[in-house]
């Protein structure tokens, strides 16, 4: 569980990290998992509801940078994220409901895998409070040269900044906003096993990976059972039926809590919904630098 000083550094700093969670085994079935969604990989040309793609990706050479909703696929990702580890790891920031919004295993391969822009994830889901962070799970070391996730401390006591470009939402900053203070950001640098937990508003993004190394990620979302998503935010759910469902712990209600935090809605949505990564394209200037490879045809 977390110590009373890993909440308060949640809740000043906006993330925490808590080293060794996972045990070698729980690694291992993680691990397993992934491998049976890459053998797939070699059977799309594009993106679509389970795979984002690099752009240099053929079906000779697959190349992916996210698996989508990985908990829907597989059992061992949906069981992870409702055991008592990670129950305990969550129920001290968000009270005794907890509510699983999606997942997703955000991949980075040696040698070229894709930055992700500074942004903040209430600035595609916001709801009625902001009692809503992710949980990562790190399926390998995070290290100095392979991407890992960074953090702007306190940066969720701020503003919602502008992730929209020419007026359509495209996920990420423009590194020229004025305010942020993106030199002090700090590297999440911890082994594989450990969890990172930040706030929905903290800003954050990961650069390429320049290693011989691979960086995954499996990032679960999560928030309070009382709080609602907001209409036009990208935390679609089915029904009511299906909203209760995704409750962890805890009970519903239909008493959601209302508290006055910033808001900025992700409208419109790009043409083109399918991927984080090219959404953030459309960015005028970019903070990190993009992988330059030619994709060769298969």
């Amino acid at each position: 569980m977390l110590t009373a000083r890993d909440v308060e550094f949640y809740r000043n700093e906006g993330y925490v990290v808590v080293r060794d969670v996972l045990t070698a085994a729980e690694l291992e079935r993680l691990r397993s998992g992934l491998a049976r969604f890459l053998e797939g990989a070699g059977e799309v040309d594009r993106n679509d509801d389970q795979y984002d793609l690099e752009e240099t990706h053929t079906r000779a050479e697959p190349r992916v940078r996210r698996i989508k909703a990985p908990h829907k696929l597989d059992p061992v990702f949906y069981d992870l994220i409702r055991s008592p580890k990670l129950l305990d790891l969550m129920r001290p920031l968000l009270g005794p409901s907890v509510r699983l919004q999606n997942s997703k295993l955000n991949l980075k391969s040696a040698g070229y895998g894709a930055a992700v822009e500074w942004h903040q994830d209430w600035a595609y889901y916001p709801y009625s409070n902001d009692d809503v962070l992710a949980v990562g799970v790190l399926l390998d070391d995070f290290a100095e040269d392979n991407g890992a996730m960074m953090v702007i401390p306190r940066s969720h006591q701020g503003p919602i900044h502008d992730h929209h470009a020419n007026g359509v939402f495209c996920g990420g900053i423009d590194p020229t906003t004025p305010g942020i203070d993106f030199p002090s950001a700090v590297p999440l640098y911890a082994p594989a096993g450990s969890i990172t937990l930040h706030h929905a508003r903290t800003i954050h993004g990961s650069a390429l990976n320049r290693s011989g190394r691979p960086r995954n990620f499996l990032l679960y979302e999560a928030a309070a059972g009382d709080a609602w998503p907001l209409a036009g935010s990208s935390a679609a759910y089915v029904d009511f039926d299906e909203f209760n469902a995704r409750l962890l712990c805890g009970e519903p209600t239909i008493e959601p809590r209302m508290v006055a935090v910033p808001v900025r809605m992700p409208l419109p949505k790009p043409a083109d919904a399918t991927s984080l990564y090219l959404a953030q394209k459309s960015l005028a200037h970019r903070y990190f630098d993009v992988y330059e490879e030619t994709k060769t045809p298969a």
